[in-house]
């Protein structure tokens, strides 16, 4: 008895293969797709009790209630199937903690009460590409991925517009082929990854219908980060910089400077988030110094810290 995964309905178990290829009938149950059953040679199965009546028979099938597959497996046939893929899994087990009986934390967490995590699983995650760290890379994406998986099994208890994670796979499927028509159509030919961003914009702009260029920025993004991306919107549209926010105050002056960085091609966003991660060591350093030499940090004053802080490298 070979079970494919539904989620691959179109393969066989690696391991089913020489089980299939030394069977003296190979049968394919109801459902099973017709590729699959050509490529294997198999015919359709006889009635159940049929089956059970022959020997060297192997029936393929992609769901275990088949009337075959399930005579089969009470009479003890030896089942080979597909494990799960890893995000179907996954899936499962969000499905699992989120239902009655599961975890009571987990059951009880909605949309807004998840923002907060998905915030900090974020930073979590730009951290370890900014530190190259591959390892933690792997286990944050993890935990991002958790995220959508929780939203995405929320979205499906809603009231009114419920939809569930396929629905947010296939959106995203179509966004990306649309976005990108000279690969899937025969749409022309984009030569340079800033060709495909300015094509990338001007097709959500149709698609979104907006009727704004600054549609669709995410306001609640860190400053430097918004400012950065509305200094690139409006470079794109030929908003001249004598434009841009004219005040001497602080935050006029940090907008313009974003702002020109985001022109230039620089992610004025992640450029102060390494100085200030630079800073940060810096100060640590500092610290180590101080106590090294019998010395209380909480009891520098300006010239103590200038005494124990390190000598730049540039």
């Amino acid at each position: 008895m070979v079970l494919c995964s539904p989620a691959l309905p179109d393969h066989v178990p690696a391991a089913a293969l020489s089980v299939v290829r030394g069977a003296e009938h190979v049968y394919a149950a109801v459902g099973l797709p017709d590729t699959l059953r050509a490529a294997l040679d198999a015919k359709p199965a006889p009635h159940p009790e049929e089956l059970t009546r022959q020997s060297g028979v192997v029936l393929v099938a992609s769901d275990a209630g088949d009337p075959g597959a399930a005579e089969l497996i009470a009479e003890g046939a030896t089942v080979i199937e597909s494990p799960a893929p890893p995000l179907e899994r996954a899936v499962e087990v969000m499905d699992r903690l989120r239902s009655p009986g599961g975890c009571p934390w987990d059951g009880s967490q909605t949309h807004e009460s998840l923002r907060r995590y998905l915030v900090e699983e974020t930073y979590e995650l730009l951290e370890a590409i900014e530190d190259g760290d591959r390892t933690a890379l792997r286990e944050e994406l993890g935990d991002v991925l958790l995220q959508v998986l929780f939203h995405a099994r929320v979205a499906v208890e809603h009231e009114s517009d419920a939809f569930d994670i396929d629905e947010v796979a296939t959106q995203l499927v179509a966004k990306l082929v649309g976005r990108h028509p000279y690969l899937f159509t025969a749409a022309g030919r984009v030569d340079s990854a800033e060709q495909q961003q300015i094509a990338w914009e001007e097709l959500k702009q149709q698609e979104k219908q907006r009727e704004s260029l600054v549609d669709g920025v995410a306001l609640g993004q860190p400053a430097a980060a918004l400012a950065g991306k509305l200094g690139q919107r409006t470079g794109r549209a030929g908003v001249p910089f004598d434009l841009m926010p004219p005040g001497a105050d602080d935050g006029s002056r940090l907008f313009r400077i974003a702002a020109a960085a985001a022109r230039t091609g620089t992610d004025a966003e992640g450029s102060l988030r390494g100085v200030a991660k630079e800073f940060a060591a810096r100060v640590r350093d500092a610290e180590r110094a101080a106590r090294a030499a019998g010395r209380e940090p909480a009891e520098l004053d300006a010239d103590g810290w200038r005494e124990f802080w390190p000598v730049s490298s540039a």
